[in-house]
């Protein structure tokens, strides 16, 4: 007999571990508004609820000058240390309302000193928002930062030595985003050798909208602990008439050696990765049992929440309370924090918060 598929409600109550989630894509409309009215940052529309509209519209325009625009309005209100405290803050609590137990929140701090910040008061400034929120809402989710380079710029190293002189204060590892193609991730091959000198960890955006070579620089170059994205593995694997399956190389190296996926569905449909949820190549790196995690990318860019990613899943592919348990998981297992602390989360908070669910 068929387990009933969990009803939305039941989605939102569920732990959730998001692994990859950008704080310049995640801001409320109304605290846009409200930031770019204090500094005078011309908006498109003034209304917040029109804000909001606009954010998704132009996300989901298909015109990737349009969709980098959103962004130029999101950091341009994020340049003082005050503004950053606010959107961190804010971040926390919107996750706490999204059953969201563990979360890594990155961003590029060189974007943020255009207003005079030092690159050290930039991290400051959110680490202090995040725990100002942690504390509110009663320890109910553990955030950690993740420090972002941005792959067409030449401050990589600069990054991870930040990076590197955080991880002990609020800081799991450190990132490389942007355009792809024409901007490998070796270029920055400097910076992550050093971090892995130093015992760091790190997660490269590989495989979202460039393909195979992108994936294989990540993982064989540069050491990725973990895939940002990495939805183009699947042009690795093919599906044979009679419904069998075969890997290439590099498809087997990430499945057998469990490299996680941080996979972020409704982002990459707008962004052409994948024409629609149902079609979504998660659904087959699921039945293969990649090391799949699922995630938001920018929440206010998409519209999106973990609760909304999770019910699209279900209602695409049919899965029940135990594919969402194993998505958790698989984000838990891969979390940039130290096993004890991973553990304990999976056995205190996810475990028994599912183990309810399903009694319930």
């Amino acid at each position: 007999m068929l387990k009933p598929s969990p009803t939305r409600d039941q989605v939102r109550q569920a732990p959730k571990v998001l692994l990859h989630d950008h704080l310049d894509g995640g801001l409320r409309p109304a605290t846009v508004a409200e930031l770019a009215a204090e500094i005078g940052h011309e908006l498109p529309v003034d209304d917040a609820g029109d804000l909001g509209q606009w954010f998704a519209d132009a996300a989901n325009s298909g015109s990737l000058v349009r969709y980098l625009e959103t962004f130029d309005h999101t950091v341009a209100v994020m340049q003082t240390g005050a503004a950053l405290s606010r959107v961190a803050r804010e971040c926390v609590e919107d996750l706490v309302a999204d059953g969201v137990v563990y979360a890594e929140i990155r961003y590029a701090p060189e974007q943020h000193v255009s207003n005079g910040l030092t690159l050290d008061e930039v991290v400051a400034a959110v680490q202090e928002g995040f725990d100002e929120a942690v504390a509110a809402t009663g320890q109910r989710i553990v955030v950690r930062q993740l420090l972002t380079a941005m792959r067409h710029q030449a401050r990589s190293m600069e990054i991870a030595q930040l990076a590197i002189a955080w991880r002990d204060r609020g800081v799991a590892g450190f990132d490389i985003a942007g355009a792809e193609d024409g901007f490998p991730p070796t270029r920055h091959l400097d910076a992550f050798e050093y971090l892995q000198r130093e015992n760091a960890h790190f997660t490269i955006h590989a495989g979202e909208a460039f393909g195979l070579p992108s994936i294989w620089q990540a993982i064989q170059w540069c050491g990725a602990d973990r895939l940002g994205h990495g939805v183009r593995i699947i042009d690795d694997i093919t599906v044979h008439d009679d419904g069998s399956v075969e890997l290439g190389r590099l498809a087997a190296y990430v499945r057998d050696q469990r490299i996680p996926l941080e996979m972020c569905p409704w982002s990459n449909i707008q962004t052409g990765a994948a024409t629609s949820i149902a079609e979504h190549p998660i659904g087959l790196l699921t039945r293969l049992k990649f090391r799949v995690t699922v995630n938001t990318d920018n929440r206010l860019m998409s519209g999106t929440s973990m609760t909304r990613e999770m019910t699209s899943l279900v209602e695409a592919f049919g899965y029940g309370l135990d594919e969402l348990q194993w998505f958790t998981l698989n984000a838990m297992k891969s979390a940039f924090l130290p096993f004890d602390e991973r553990l304990a989360i999976i056995n205190d908070v996810i475990k028994p918060g599912y183990a309810a669910l399903a009694a319930g």
